[in-house]
């Protein structure tokens, strides 16, 4: 089974969840609307349809769309 390249972490105590591409950190998301802001910056236009697409993105530690503190 081959790994999605992006990755959201677990919510982190403070709220928030790492965003990761590649193993290279693109940034903390306290929303959908930063994780769609991190991914166009990585050159990824369509962002918007990705964020579901579970062969680009892996959601660890709970579940999807949800930010808040763990």
């Amino acid at each position: 089974m081959v790994n999605a390249p992006i990755v959201v972490h677990r919510p982190s105590r403070t709220g928030g969840r790492r965003v990761t591409a590649y193993d290279h950190i693109l940034g903390l998301a306290h929303d959908d609307h930063d994780l769609i802001e991190f991914l166009r910056r990585a050159g990824l236009p369509d962002a918007e349809t990705l964020i579901d697409d579970p062969q680009m993105i892996e959601w660890r530690g709970g579940r999807a769309h949800v930010y808040e503190a763990a």
